[in-house]
Formats: C-alpha cells, sequence, structure tokens
C-alpha cells in the first residue's frame, strides 16, 4: 500500500488547496479563513515557486490571525532537500498566525514522493514557535530530527513512516506532553531507516510523560509481534481507550500475547487490521473482545506475504517505500 491521496480534513476541518501562483485571480473563491484546513503546497519536481513564496502569498491573501490549521504539502525538490525553508518561514510567521492549532507537514502522496524518499529535518522549532498547538503531524522519517521537547497543550501527534528513526522514537518517548491524548507512530522497517526496538519505548509503554493518553497507535512496524508482547503488561495500556496495532508484521505470537496479558476488555476499540494472524486465533481474539463491547477491526486488508522455495517466508508492513 502507498498514500495515493492528500489529506481531506484535519483537525476536524476540510482541507483546502491554496491556489498555485499560476491560477487567475479570478478563478478560484477563497473560503473564510477559519473555515477549512489550508494546504500550501508547491511542485515536488522542478517547482517554478519555492514553497516560502507560496506562503507569503497566502499571509497577503487570508486573513491569518484567524488561520486554525495548516498543511505543508509537498516542497521543492522533497526527495533530496529538507524543509528546512518551510520551518523558517512558518516560525517567522508565529506572530501572524496566533489562532493556529493544527499543522501537519508533508501532505505528499505517491506521485510526488516515496513516503520513505521524503527528506525531513529538525521539526522541534514549530512546536517551539506555536505553544499553543493542539495537533501535529509530519510524514516521512528519512534524517528526521525530534528531539525530547517539553509542550503543555498538544493533544495530538501523528508522525508517519515508512520507517522512523531510532534518535526520533527516543525523543518522542522522552518528550513531556501532558495534555497529550493521541499518539500515533508509524515506525516501519529496518530496510528505510526504522532501527528501533521495543525497549526504546519503554517511556511512552510505561505512560509517566502522558497521563492524559486514551489513544495510542503503534503501527506499520516490523516488529509488531514484539510491541504487543509488551503491551500485554504495559501500564499505559490501562487508561486507554482505543489502542491500534495494525499495519504491522503481526503474526500469532503477538496476538497470542495480547490474549494472555493484561485485559483488554476496557477499550472502546482495537485495530489490527493488516496482519498476519492465523483464523482461529483472530476469531478467538474477536470474539473475546467483541462480547465485552469492544469495536475490533482484525481485518487481514491487503497483508501479503512471499515464501521462497526453502520455507523462508517475507511478510511486509502497509506503507513502507
Amino acid at each position: 500500500m502507498t498514500i495515493g491521496s492528500h489529506l481531506e480534513e484535519f483537525h476536524g476541518l476540510p482541507a483546502f488547496t491554496f491556489p498555485s501562483a499560476d491560477t487567475p485571480g479570478t478563478a478560484v473563491s477563497l473560503p473564510a479563513a477559519e473555515s477549512v484546513a489550508w494546504r500550501i503546497a508547491v511542485d515536488a519536481y522542478d517547482s517554478e515557486e519555492e514553497w516560502p513564496e507560496a506562503f507569503a502569498r497566502f499571509l497577503t491573501a487570508v486573513d491569518s490571525r484567524r488561520v486554525r490549521a495548516l498543511i505543508v504539502g509537498a516542497w521543492s525538490d522533497v526527495y533530496e532537500k529538507a524543509p528546512d525553508a518551510v520551518i523558517e518561514a512558518l516560525v517567522a510567521a508565529r506572530d501572524q498566525l496566533p489562532a493556529l492549532r493544527g499543522l501537519f507537514l508533508g501532505d505528499i502522496v505517491v506521485e510526488e514522493c516515496e513516503i520513505s524518499w521524503i527528506v525531513q529535518g529538525d521539526v522541534s522549532p514549530l512546536l517551539a514557535a506555536f505553544p499553543h498547538l493542539a495537533e501535529f503531524g509530519v510524514r516521512g522519517g528519512n534524517e528526521l530530527v525530534f528531539p525530547a521537547v517539553r509542550h503543555e497543550r498538544l493533544r495530538a501527534l501523528t508522525v508517519e513512516t515508512g520507517g522512523l528513526p531510532v534518535a526520533a522514537v527516543r525523543g518522542i518517548a522522552g518528550s513531556d506532553l501532558p495534555a497529550l491524548a493521541s499518539l500515533d507512530l508509524w515506525l516501519g522497517t529496518s530496510e528505510y531507516g526504522g532501527d528501533c526496538q521495543v525497549s526504546d519505548l519503554a517511556p511512552i509503554l510505561a505512560g509517566d510523560r502522558l497521563p492524559g493518553l486514551r489513544r495510542l497507535g503503534l503501527r506499520n512496524s516490523e516488529i509488531q509481534d514484539d510491541i504487543c508482547r509488551a503491551l500485554a503488561s504495559a501500564p499505559v495500556v490501562a487508561r486507554l481507550e482505543d489502542l491500534d496495532i495494525s499495519m504491522g508484521v503481526l503474526t500469532d505470537d503477538g496476538a497470542a500475547a495480547l490474549l494472555s496479558g493484561q485485559s483488554l476488555t476496557h477499550l472502546t476499540s482495537l485495530d489490527l487490521h493488516h496482519n498476519y494472524v492465523g483464523p482461529e486465533l483472530r476469531d478467538r481474539l474477536v470474539t473475546t473482545l467483541e462480547a465485552a463491547g469492544v469495536r475490533v477491526d482484525a481485518g487481514e486488508g491487503d497483508a501479503e506475504s512471499d515464501e521462497e522455495e526453502d520455507g523462508t517466508v517475507w511478510r511486509f508492513v502497509a506503507v513502507g517505500e
């Protein structure tokens, strides 16, 4: 699976793409500044306009004081250039965006750049510049830097990658985010830079820095079984409402660990779609939890495997390259 479509909504608002520089001025009627999540992007290849220039046009055309959500789409040459200029432009405009509460960096689809090719950078200046931010998302793990931070008001953090570097995992896990209610990490595979181990997730699983966490996604991972074994006794699970372990290489071993570990019947939902769990164990898991009122998505989805002549079986995460 690849990411084939741009965000249709973000931070509870419909996404609206700010017109490109070559769009006639009367061709597009702009919505009210506060009514949409504004997507600002330029061509990923051979762009005639740089992203900061498009953003400057946006600030001129829209009452930025009322803007609630921004989506950063492609910047020029995303496959080889970090968004340093993008981040600098956003930070420089912080006083012009007093109502900004949602920010997504890298709404980039496969036709523009493979997720594992997206070059990122240090995203922490954005969190420092916008202390009232409630939701932050980033796509792409290549060269992603996410040091440990403290943010008092962030409620939702999403990091989508084909491979999340261990240093970034440790930074996220070591962050103090007392208001965080939703954390969603696509950990990916070692082939694309996802080199963390379950031990690197220990602060998240302990939940000490995340007292408000209610939704946890640790997914799209080749170590999904190890994650499930850890979740079976992780203190954070007891206060979760929604647990997402989907899109990864989850097998009978991980599913059995969930069944034999701490109770999950308090959950509102459990998502493990795209898995390699056998039908018998999948049925047991679904039956046990649905009987307690838990919504369970246990579909295999598009999970596929390859078997070589020597019996070696290759299984794949949902989103890699």
